[in-house]
């Protein structure tokens, strides 16, 4: 069954990275031309679901 909706509400930068299938650098690229979002979580960095999702359908 497939859903529009996703599976985890956030992703780490590796686990992004492999979602969408680049590489890390590239989403660290995305993150600083501000067209991903991330949140600190303590000291880790994720990137909300709803991030990676708009930036493929842009």
């Amino acid at each position: 069954m497939i859903t529009s909706e996703p599976s985890k509400l956030a992703y780490s930068i590796p686990e992004a990275a492999a979602a969408v299938s680049i590489g890390r650098s590239k989403i660290y690229a995305l993150i600083a031309e501000g067209r991903l979002e991330t949140r600190k979580i303590g000291k880790r960095t994720v990137i909300p679901a709803v991030s990676l999702i708009k930036l493929l359908d842009a």
